[in-house]
């Protein structure tokens, strides 16, 4: 159902508050760049920080630029499964063509936790969802035998597998089979994942290298696995060094080097220290960025 380049679009910020006008730039600087997809409200959009209206308008806005022209994914996800029950209602009142529902946080479900989270999601809301665990930022790893479980429910679709494990990604294709379709949560491993069967990326380069992301997914589903393989290759030191300190601060700085919006993030995020800016900026320099 989705697949390809799914971009994780920032949310900019203009002192501290949304700035919807950059925002709207910013989804128009995907699609004119062949993005299959975009996901508002993700981690690389800052939800943690986003308060609820916030969050809603922002999906809002996403929806009302996008036009259908390519599928909204909302980030509905939270450590509360009530909460990600009504934030994935209200995307789906929205018009959000599906939901990305990370794994609880801080409060570290156990298996069956996470089965019983998803499944009443599931159970409450009819609209396409994909499951996402990244377990270095939540807590807990949603295990292959935890996502075969969840497979055959009709409403969700897919997982974002953001382990960065190639092992755990290949348990998840080999237990589900076509049950459930598999992205990428990292773009370092993108095209091996394909390579195993997944469908593509949820990305955080794609933000800043929309067309290249694109390329590389389209090379790969067009049987062009040498110009996949070398997109690969091109684009894995600055895909690393969007990872040089938490996301999204270096995506936000290459956007706001860019001039496509503010570097401003939230706190408890803070600006990028000076020494790893200077090797953005040298790193950007040498993909012709800046």
């Amino acid at each position: 159902m989705f697949k390809g380049s799914i971009v994780a679009i920032v949310t900019p910020f203009k002192g501290g508050q949304v700035d919807f006008e950059k925002l709207r730039e910013l989804v128009e600087f995907q699609i004119a760049n062949g993005t299959d997809a975009i996901v508002p409200c993700g981690t690389t959009g800052e939800a943690s920080t986003l308060d609820y209206d916030e969050h809603m308008d922002v999906v809002k806005a996403v929806i009302d630029q996008v036009k259908k022209r390519v599928p909204v994914i909302a980030g509905t996800g939270s450590n509360s499964t009530a909460e990600a029950i009504e934030l994935s209602q209200k995307a789906k009142e929205a018009g959000a063509d599906g939901v990305l529902l990370v794994t609880p946080y801080y409060n570290k479900p156990t298996q069956e936790g996470l089965v019983l989270h998803y499944t009443a999601i599931a159970d409450a809301v009819a609209i396409p969802q994909i499951l996402y665990n990244v377990p270095g930022r939540t807590g807990v790893n949603m295990l292959p035998e935890t996502v075969a479980r969840l497979a055959p429910h009709t409403n969700i679709v897919a997982i974002k597998e953001a382990t960065g494990s190639l092992q755990q990604a290949s348990e998840i294709l080999a237990l589900c089979g076509d049950q459930i379709d598999v992205l990428s949560g990292d773009d370092f491993i993108t095209f091996p994942m394909m390579a195993c069967g997944a469908k593509g990326v949820i990305s955080v380069l794609a933000n800043i290298m929309p067309k290249a992301v694109g390329d590389l997914t389209d090379a790969f589903y067009a049987g062009d696995l040498e110009k996949a393989r070398q997109l690969h290759l091109h684009t894995l030191k600055i895909g690393n060094a969007m990872f040089i300190e938490s996301n999204p601060i270096p995506v936000k700085t290459a956007l706001g080097l860019m001039g496509k919006c503010s570097d401003e993030v939230r706190l408890p995020l803070c600006p990028m220290g000076a020494a790893n800016k200077e090797k953005l900026v040298a790193i950007m320099k040498e993909y012709k960025l800046i």
